[in-house]
């Protein structure tokens, strides 16, 4: 059986978030030397509406497990039980994807 190191894994992760927060860092220095503005009126807009679509999307979401994890427990006994680990990954994916395509449908729209 391979051995499995989290201290690479931990240290590979730092490696890869640093290296991003750099990029996003020179990327917003190039943008605003060129003149462009960090964020108008519409940017804002659009990331409130899908702020608050994804705050309900997801709360939705949170309402279902704990409702699944309610009756899977207490009411019925066939259901699976949840773990908590993939239970928080699913609720991130969630969170992410909702925020990203609720953005991309909000700015594909229009005037709103």
């Amino acid at each position: 059986m391979a051995t499995f190191g989290w201290p690479i894994i931990l240290i590979l992760n730092a490696v890869i978030i640093i290296l991003v927060a750099i990029f996003l860092i020179w990327k917003m220095q190039k943008e605003k030397k060129a003149g462009y503005p960090m964020q108008d009126e519409r940017t804002s807009k659009i990331q409130g509406k899908a702020a608050l679509g994804t705050y309900y999307i997801t709360l939705a979401f949170m309402v279902s497990i704990m409702l699944w994890n309610i009756f899977g427990n207490e009411v019925t006994t066939f259901l699976p039980e949840l773990e908590t680990g993939w239970t928080v990954i699913a609720i991130m994916l969630v969170m992410g994807f909702s925020f990203g395509l609720l953005s991309w449908y909000y700015a594909k729209k229009g005037e709103f």
